[in-house]
C-alpha cells in the first residue's frame, strides 16, 4: 500500500459531540482532494464504530476504497462475525503482551498512512498521545473535535 494513500483514526472511546457529519466530510475530502483511498481503522471505542460506519456508507459511493480493521488483539469468533474478513491482525503483534497491544497497533497505522483523523478533545489519554505520535512523524494531523471546542 503506497502510504501516501493511506489515513489512520485515533479518538476518544466515547464521542461527546455530534461529529459524524464533521467525519464524513472530512473522509470524503481525503478521498477527492488528496486521493486517499486506503483506511485503518481500530474497533475498541464509539469513534472508532462511527468511522468505522462512515466508511462503510461510503464505499457504497466511492467503491475504490478499501477500509480495514487493524486488530490489537487477536481475533476471536465475535470479531470474525462483527467484521467477516475486513481485519488485519499487524505481524509481530501476539507477541507483544496485552497491555501495550494497543499502543503497538497504533503505532502500526501511523507507520502505514500519511494521514491521521483523530478526535481529540482533552488532554489525555491515547488518542491525544498518538495524535502527538503522529504529529512527530510529520503525519498530517486533522482533528475534527477542534471545529466543536
Amino acid at each position: 500500500m503506497n502510504i501516501n494513500k493511506s489515513c489512520c483514526f485515533f479518538g476518544h472511546r466515547e464521542v461527546t459531540h455530534n461529529i459524524r457529519q464533521k467525519l464524513t466530510e472530512t473522509i470524503e475530502n481525503l478521498i477527492i482532494s488528496e486521493k486517499v483511498d486506503n483506511f485503518y481503522v481500530g474497533n475498541q471505542g464509539q469513534f472508532d464504530s462511527m468511522v468505522y460506519t462512515v466508511l462503510g456508507e461510503l464505499k457504497t459511493k466511492y467503491p475504490h476504497i478499501k477500509y480495514t480493521v487493524v486488530l490489537a488483539y487477536m481475533p476471536d469468533r465475535k470479531t470474525a462475525e462483527k467484521y467477516g474478513d475486513n481485519t488485519l491482525y499487524p505481524d509481530g503483534l501476539e507477541f507483544v503482551p496485552k497491555r501495550f497491544a494497543i499502543s503497538r497497533r497504533n503505532e502500526w497505522m501511523i507507520k502505514k498512512s500519511a494521514y491521521v483523523v483523530c478526535y481529540v478533545h482533552k488532554i489525555t489519554g491515547g488518542a491525544y498521545q498518538f495524535q502527538n505520535t503522529a504529529l512527530k512523524k510529520n503525519r498530517t494531523v486533522i482533528n475534527i473535535a477542534e471545529k466543536f471546542d
